[in-house]
């Protein structure tokens, strides 16, 4: 190996955290789809190394220390299953990831907040089944009112999603950058093209 590349990297070290590595569950699934389960690189080697995951493809960049050379995965197997939770957990993304980054009442996209459909003056929880995603103006709109005394309407009614419907969900949402040698592993039980 030249030694231009290697001090490429030493010259552009922000090039270096261009090389996330995809991260498949034992069964070839991502552990997630929102967020997509990436490591950085230096994670993916260090289990390699350790013998925790099987490197399924690898870029064309090389790292090194004095006495190994290694080329950079790009996607890596987990030896062993990890079992996904069954239970998702009542968080302000996973709500937003539940309505799809949208608000309830009028479907924008955007700065988004959340809101009680039972406000919390009268009563109402803060549960899977009475909190929405919201636009401010909605949101301001709304106030401490019951939906009847408005006229708004909710597009769908809340509720406590699965672990699978809400992995389902991240699908619709892929990050900025995917790798080409990741495409075989996402949305791989997707209808395939005649």
């Amino acid at each position: 190996m030249d030694g231009d590349f290697r001090t490429e990297f030493v010259r552009e070290p922000g090039k270096l955290k261009q090389h996330p590595a995809l991260v498949l569950n034992a069964d070839f699934r991502p552990l997630s789809y929102y967020p997509l389960s990436l490591w950085p690189w230096q994670e993916a080697i260090k289990a390699a190394w350790l013998e925790r995951v099987d490197i399924v493809a690898e870029y064309d960049e090389y790292v090194h220390s004095p006495s190994v050379m290694l080329k950079i995965p790009s996607v890596v197997v987990l030896k062993d299953y990890v079992k996904p939770q069954k239970r998702v957990a009542f968080t302000r993304f996973n709500l937003f990831l539940r309505d799809e980054f949208r608000c309830q009442y009028c479907g924008t996209k955007g700065d988004l907040t959340f809101d009680h459909v039972l406000p919390r003056a009268k009563g109402g929880i803060t549960s899977w089944g009475n909190v929405v995603a919201a636009c401010s103006p909605c949101n301001l709109k709304k106030g401490s009112r019951l939906l009847h005394n408005t006229n708004m309407q909710l597009r769908k009614s809340p509720g406590r999603p699965g672990a699978e419907q809400l992995r389902n969900k991240g699908r619709k949402f892929p990050p900025n950058f995917l790798h080409e040698s990741w495409m075989d592993f996402l949305y791989w039980d997707a209808e395939l093209d005649a």
